[in-house]
């Protein structure tokens, strides 16, 4: 297993640099935007930008506390404020939505709605405690289970991924696709920091190229806009972890599916997916073969 940290490092801007990004809707006549979720979009990539300052303020400062979750599951105050920001901005002009985050406790009534706002308000805290710049803000909309929305934001480097079904995938103002690399020999593939250091991925040594990165919806932005060529893991997850990512590897042209190799539906009274696999479509069954898998073991 060949490993790469070029993909999504590097250190954090100096203060001399920083700004607020500045994300410009593409012009209607190149890519006209769907006028059922030209309003959501607008206001959740306002609510990632307002709780990514929450973010970058308490990243800066270092003036957060830590509790636990469970185990090697640290929740900070910087989550807390940054949810409450989020959701002050998206739930009062949406007032029929449901609401799904991981840090406001779940209401079964979310299952009753078409729409719902699924939310992660800091994906990749032990980054965040760490001081390593790879942590989002991400933000969903699922339509009948489908995600058709996707906002996903890193404050510290500046990054805003972010698409609505049937406008494509953008970063920042440009518009992005998955690459066209065909083959596991010449592709990157994202690996999560954590089951990196746990030696999970010994497995796929000498035969893929590994960048271990943090936060599992930063991967699949990074996917979906080109700077890899897949990521997966058989470690499940939430669906906050995923649905933003999911939105945007779709948009962009790429696959993503469950370790069984089924489509991923949103908003079901178990929130926990099975791992995943996210791709530029190209490799996602030479993927599948490569991954141990419980009934061919």
């Amino acid at each position: 297993m060949h490993t790469n940290e070029s993909v999504g490092g590097g250190r954090a801007p100096s203060r001399s640099k920083q700004h607020r990004i500045e994300c410009r809707m593409p012009s209607d006549q190149a890519n006209p935007l769907p006028t059922n979720l030209r309003r959501e979009l607008d206001l959740a990539r306002e609510a990632a930008l307002s709780a990514g300052e929450i973010l970058e303020r308490y990243f800066r400062n270092r003036g957060f506390a830590i509790d636990q979750k469970g185990r090697d599951n640290p929740v900070t105050t910087a989550d807390f404020d940054a949810d409450r920001e989020i959701k002050r901005l998206l739930r009062g002009p949406f007032p029929d939505y449901g609401w799904l985050s991981e840090e406001t406790a779940d209401n079964p009534e979310r299952l009753s709605c078409r729409r719902v706002w699924i939310v992660d308000p800091l994906d990749g805290t032990k980054e965040f405690i760490k001081g390593i710049p790879e942590f989002v803000v991400a933000i969903a909309l699922a339509e009948d289970g489908q995600p058709v929305l996707g906002v996903t934001y890193n404050p510290i480097k500046r990054e805003m991924f972010w698409c609505a079904r049937g406008s494509g995938c953008y970063m920042d103002s440009e518009p992005v696709h998955v690459t066209l690399t065909p083959s596991l020999a010449e592709a990157t593939v994202l690996a999560s920091r954590s089951e990196t250091s746990r030696g999970e991925w010994k497995n796929y040594e000498g035969k893929i190229r590994v960048n271990p990165i943090g936060s599992v919806a930063y991967k699949l932005a990074l996917v979906a806009a080109g700077r890899a060529d897949a990521t997966f893991t058989r470690t499940p997850k939430s669906e906050w972890d995923i649905a933003s990512g999911a939105a945007l590897i779709l948009e962009a042209g790429g696959r993503i599916t469950d370790i069984d190799g089924s489509e991923m539906r949103f908003n079901k009274p178990s929130v926990k997916l099975k791992g995943f696999v996210a791709s530029n479509a190209l490799l996602h069954e030479q993927i599948e073969r490569l991954m141990p898998h419980g009934d061919r073991q």
